[in-house]
């Protein structure tokens, strides 16, 4: 009589699907609302979401790319500053200003960005991931792209402003409809804002002291 060998399965407990990725992306938008950006580091968020530092570069990359995917940032900003740049350095206000624009109003980008905002809005944390999309990644990038044009002691503060102009226009226009503003026509807006622009990246700034004796 032939013997018949019964195939047996492995036994055990099946592995279930890792949470490393939701661990990390926790402990990362903890780090970033706590400690800003800069003061971040991709073995802080290792420690916090309790995973070997290699792990954080495996699943997201780059600190950068682990922060829009933190943030769920619906830009990309290097993409946006090579559409900023792709003129003369006299155009990159105007361009700002439209490419900013037509982040807030695109299809997919828009409605991510008032989610962004309302979220902003309504917790304190995710208004300081907000300040950190904004101030790093949009407004200090654009600063640092002009180089010779721009004193490198005078970048922290011109791109806070910039960044206090772009994130006060979308509040305004797109999550909070001030009118006549959020129903004002786009190059209408464009026209006015750029030259505000101009003068926190170009111009001279002034001291607002009185230079008398």
């Amino acid at each position: 009589m032939a013997h018949v060998q019964k195939k047996t399965g492995r036994t055990g407990r099946r592995p279930g699907k890792t949470r490393t990725p939701e661990a990390i992306l926790r402990s990362a938008r903890e780090a970033f609302a706590s400690n800003g950006y800069d003061g971040t580091s991709i073995r802080q968020i290792a420690t916090g979401a309790g995973v070997d530092p290699a792990l954080v570069h495996h699943h997201f990359g780059t600190k950068e790319e682990l922060f829009l995917k933190a943030i769920e940032a619906p830009i990309q900003p290097e993409a946006m500053m090579d559409d900023i740049f792709a003129a003369d350095v006299e155009a990159v206000p105007e361009r700002v200003v439209r490419t900013f624009l037509g982040v807030c109003e695109g299809p997919v980008s828009g409605p991510a960005l008032l989610g962004l905002l309302r979220g902003a809005m309504a917790h304190q944390w995710q208004a300081a991931l907000l300040r950190e999309l904004f101030y790093t990644q949009i407004a200090r990038r654009l600063v640092h792209r002009l180089g010779e044009a721009v004193d490198p002691e005078e970048v922290p503060f011109r791109a806070s402003l910039v960044s206090s102009q772009l994130f006060g226009l979308a509040m305004s226009r797109y999550a909070l409809r001030l009118q006549p503003l959020a129903d004002a026509p786009r190059e209408r807006v464009i026209a006015i804002v750029a030259p505000t622009i101009r003068r926190y990246v170009l111009e001279e700034l002034g001291t607002g002291e009185d230079d008398a004796p």
